[in-house]
């Protein structure tokens, strides 16, 4: 024993580490693993190497699943489709430069979680839906804020435009951004017109996320990023609509096109009706029903009385089909026997009637 030992303290002292203890064999418990620090944060979904991937893993995976999961909306890519082709005209018009618009992603999220992934500094851009009596957010980065300010007040092409840090933006500034916003406010009211008459109004300008509230943190809302290039100069324009201010045209952006009635569609209805109208229906006026056995059936020969409950005053019901339609009296008209309505139509029949005007 005391060799083995002094072979072990050997191995130990040359650097091979400590001598490895076996568990005896009777207590069938198993060496506890120890988690390292990549590991415990693959667990809680941390990736401090990738904080803006959009594949989260482990426990923020399961968070961040019940967050924004909400109906597509399919009209509304439409309009902001839309919306894409008439900035591209009008901002060449108000920059006379070059410009082209393009549509980054439409997506669902938190408005608090917005307000705080704003990068700054920004114009917050709070505008007015008039027809919807509601709000909505447009932020303009920087980057295209010294871009716009470039083009409009004559910099050379060619050059970056001049990013000063550190300094609030000036009257001029505000000025310029406001116009642009004014053009992209017009472009979005054009682009809802054929969905519905819509007016945008810009209420203010905030450079401060937090004087920009229009809903609470919590409350859902729609995501529009787009991309602006004016050559070797552009940046981002994103659009924030509350859940709040497009549900009262929610029944319209779930249309699949541009028309849908949802499985009424007035062309085929009036169609249905023409045809309606020109359809012959056979009426039947019929004196008495009666209930009879089977058997009495049956036994009916030819010669065979049958005894009505009706006199020459009774009313006579008109049926077309099953259906009953009104009540008359028999009587003759030259050398046909005819019915005198002697009833409106019954309510059954009306509602009949009443779907094909």
């Amino acid at each position: 024993m005391a060799d083995e030992t002094e072979d072990g303290n050997e191995e130990w002292a040359a650097g091979g580490g400590p001598p490895a203890t076996t568990a005896p064999a009777g207590d069938g418990l198993a060496a506890e693993r120890i988690l390292n620090q990549d590991e415990i944060d693959s667990l809680l979904g941390f990736d401090f190497a990738d904080d803006e991937a959009e594949e989260r893993t482990g426990i923020r995976a399961i968070i961040n699943s019940a967050l924004v999961s909400y109906e597509r909306l399919p009209m509304l890519e439409i309009v902001f489709d839309r919306l894409v082709r008439l900035m591209t005209t009008s901002l060449r018009n108000f920059t006379s430069d070059n410009v082209e618009v393009s549509l980054d992603n439409i997506s669902s999220i938190r408005f608090g979680d917005y307000l705080n992934s704003i990068p700054l500094p920004a114009i917050l851009s709070v505008f007015r839906a008039e027809q919807l009596n509601n709000f909505g957010l447009m932020t303009v980065d920087s980057n295209l804020i010294y871009s716009i300010v470039d083009v409009l007040l004559g910099g050379r092409r060619g050059t970056a435009a001049m990013r000063i840090e550190g300094r609030p933006y000036t009257t001029i500034e505000r000025m310029l951004v406001q116009r642009m916003v004014e053009v992209v406010l017009g472009d979005m009211r054009e682009a809802f017109d054929p969905l519905t008459p819509v007016t945008f109004t810009l209420d203010r300008l905030e450079t401060n996320p937090r004087f920009a509230a229009i809903v609470r943190p919590p409350n859902a809302a729609i995501l529009v990023k787009l991309r602006i290039d004016m050559e070797d100069r552009g940046g981002r324009i994103e659009l924030l609509l509350p859940y709040a201010t497009l549900e009262p045209i929610r029944k319209m952006l779930l249309q699949q096109f541009m028309g849908e009635k949802f499985g009424r569609d007035n062309i085929w209805e009036g169609h249905l009706a023409t045809e309606l109208w020109t359809t012959n229906v056979e009426v039947r006026a019929v004196l008495d029903e009666q209930q009879l056995s089977l058997k009495e059936v049956l036994d009916l020969k030819v010669g065979d009385t049958m005894m009505l409950n009706a006199t020459p005053d009774s009313l006579i019901e008109l049926k077309a089909g099953a259906i009953p339609l009104t009540r008359g009296r028999m009587g003759r008209r030259n050398a046909h026997i005819a019915v005198r309505v002697e009833a409106p139509l019954a309510p059954n029949a009306r509602q009949v009637l009443q779907r094909f005007p």
